[in-house]
């Protein structure tokens, strides 16, 4: 049976045991981890279920950490990928002005590939097939949501669909929001946030090289921001260009050419020359922490819940280990026959994430602090800690298995199979 998206005609209240509201790469992934459990779970999107409609299916490139493809293999959406992804076999760190490099190989290092780069795009559409396979999950879209009133046991959503069809009105004993940055769910709970502005912005596409990256990423920081490049099929790469939030306007309005001049100008010429610069455009960069991560009933995932710098690729990584270890509490729920949306499963919930949460958001945090700083006292200590990880193995390794996502209390299916 494929599951397709529900249609409006005015129905009544119906009553569900989970709603998902954002069927952005969290909340989808979500949704497909809590498929069969025996829950009634909706997914709630304002966009039509297609990759050209949904924002968060974008061009930008994600590096994909090795717990979060093993996740993803479980969930049954790596299956749906038309290529494979370019693997991450090797990662350079280095920062312009300072001397040392970390060279990370994993098979130096006794491990598999650090992870693997894919479009938001393609694990999109990946996502949506796997979506389509769904027996049991109901997708309600378009449809936005425009009112939540929390009763004792239930929450009840109002809903109006986005093709002028109507009104609806669903309960559900816990409500998830996976619906973004500006979440209507965290604001509607009174859930504050604490935001800081890096007053920069993020020009995200990709190019060409002249020589392969052959699975090598690169991270390379310098005095007005950071500049990463991804590996990716043939001589493709995906890039990450860091700007100052005042000189984003410039950089927007550059031709290919002058494009391509400001990234050699940053990145340096040991890749060649590039070419071929994709369509691109700045995204303003902060950090967002929600204060609480639970109301009555409501729990927060993704970007909802954290919005980090992308600095160290870890916000989709980390907003998947969310998403499945809030599935894993709700399939252990289910087998005791107990209430999805109780206060003891949402507090068991803060005490797993909190960990993982606090160190993956805080190190994106002083990591771009650290690395912007250019005093010279600290270029040098800088310096010396770089040469000094660069030579010893084992500090190497433990740091690499944090980047894959290994860490804390995570989800059975982000473990190494």
């Amino acid at each position: 049976m494929i599951c397709r998206a529900s249609a409006y005609h005015g129905r009544m209240n119906e009553m569900h045991d989970i709603a998902i509201v954002g069927g952005g790469l969290v909340g989808s992934s979500l949704a497909i981890a809590l498929e069969g459990c025996g829950f009634r779970v909706a997914l709630i999107e304002a966009a039509l279920p297609h990759v050209s409609a949904q924002p968060s299916y974008d061009e930008r490139n994600l590096a994909l950490a090795r717990a979060s493809i093993n996740a993803l293999e479980s969930l049954g959406v790596w299956a749906h990928f038309a290529t494979p992804p370019a693997a991450i076999e090797r990662i350079q760190i280095s920062r312009r002005g300072d001397f040392g490099t970390v060279k990370l190989d994993a098979a130096k290092l006794g491990l598999p590939a650090f992870g693997a780069v894919v479009p938001a795009r393609e694990l999109g559409n990946a996502l949506l097939h796997r979506l389509d396979e769904c027996a049991t999950l109901e997708r309600i879209a378009p449809a936005q949501l425009v009112g939540i009133e929390w009763q004792a046991d239930r929450i009840e959503l109002g809903l109006r669909a986005g093709d002028g069809g109507g009104e609806r009105r669903l309960s559900t004993r816990l409500l998830v929001g996976a619906d973004g940055t500006a979440s209507f769910v965290r604001e509607s709970a009174g859930i504050g946030v604490q935001r800081t502005d890096y007053a920069q912005s993020a020009f995200v596409t990709t190019l060409t090289t002249q020589h392969a990256l052959d699975g090598t990423a690169y991270e390379r920081f310098t005095d007005s921001g950071p500049v990463a490049l991804l590996p990716m099929a043939g001589n493709r790469a995906g890039l990450v260009l860091t700007v100052a939030a005042e000189d984003a306007e410039r950089v927007a309005a550059l031709d290919d050419a002058g494009f391509l001049a400001l990234v050699h100008e940053r990145f340096g010429f040991r890749l060649g020359r590039f070419s071929r610069p994709g369509k691109r455009k700045p995204y303003p960069l902060a950090r967002l922490l929600a204060e609480r991560l639970t109301a009555p009933r409501t729990v927060l995932v993704g970007n909802a819940a954290q919005t980090v710098h992308p600095l160290g690729a870890q916000g989709f990584n980390l907003g998947l280990r969310d998403a499945l270890s809030l599935s894993e509490l709700l399939l252990a729920a289910r087998r005791d026959d107990a209430d999805p949306g109780s206060a003891d499963l949402l507090a068991r919930y803060v005490e797993r994430r909190t960990p993982d949460r606090a160190a993956t958001t805080s190190f994106s945090d002083d990591l771009v602090r650290l690395m912007g700083n250019d005093s010279p006292p600290l270029r040098v200590l800088r310096s010396f800690a770089f040469s000094a990880l660069d030579r010893l193995a084992p500090l190497k390794r433990r740091v690499a298995l944090r980047g894959m996502g290994f860490r804390g209390d995570v989800s059975q299916r982000g473990l190494s199979r």
